[in-house]
């Protein structure tokens, strides 16, 4: 009886990609990205392969898939549109300068008052989402915190924070009513690697509750 055809190619194709993957999975994705545009399979300004086709490919999660497309456009390779997909840049970015502006600074300069009140501070088994954020193994242990800053006693932000132990060990030894956690960690780690997204979003009945707002309000 005959093989289904390119079955032993495919699975050959999908042990090789893992065998060769480093401890963090996305890190391998982006390595395959950047070589096809380097090989020139794929040129500047073409589409490359959506998140779903990186699944299929080399069968990883989507989660992985989207982390890899994500920081590659964050680092100028690639850029997103919309509804229509992810194409490889020109590579020439503007700037490599981060500016890390703290939410108490920014509302001091405005001349409000900031206050901030922590909601939690505990030591928890890590999430799948925030374990592949952070590159850990799902429940691994690390540290969340969740707080409210106020504007003028409105509240502005909710802060809801996941923090790898290995990274800052003493981030819960911190007295947050003296020192944010935001401030205490562009102490304590240095930023020379640093990844940072905006998103817009509906407000959930917690976060509505939390920030005053009414369910679904845009943030």
């Amino acid at each position: 009886m005959l093989e289904p055809p390119n079955m032993p190619l495919r699975q050959g194709r999908m042990q090789s990609f893992k065998e060769k993957a480093p401890m963090a999975l996305y890190l391998a994705v982006k390595e395959h990205i950047r070589q096809k545009i380097q090989s020139g399979i794929w040129k500047v300004g073409e589409r490359i392969a959506s998140e779903n086709e990186l699944v299929a490919e080399l069968g990883v999660a989507r989660m992985t898939a989207h982390r890899a497309l994500r920081e590659l456009a964050a680092e100028g390779l690639l850029f997103r549109v919309a509804g229509v997909g992810t194409f490889v840049a020109d590579g020439k970015a503007e700037s490599s300068l981060l500016q890390v502006v703290n939410i108490a600074e920014e509302i001091r300069a405005r001349g409000h008052v900031h206050s901030f009140t922590l909601l939690e501070a505990t030591r928890k088994s890590a999430p799948l989402n925030v374990a592949a954020a952070l590159g850990l193994t799902t429940g691994d242990s690390v540290f969340h915190v969740v707080g409210i800053h106020f504007e003028d006693s409105v509240p502005m932000q909710l802060e809801d924070r996941y923090v790898n132990p290995r990274a800052v060990p003493a981030f819960l030894e911190q007295d947050f009513t003296q020192v944010l956690p935001g401030e205490f960690l562009l102490r304590a780690v240095p930023l020379d690697d640093v990844e940072h997204g905006v998103d817009a979003t509906a407000a959930t009945l917690d976060e509505a509750e939390r920030l005053d707002l009414a369910l679904g309000s845009p943030c």
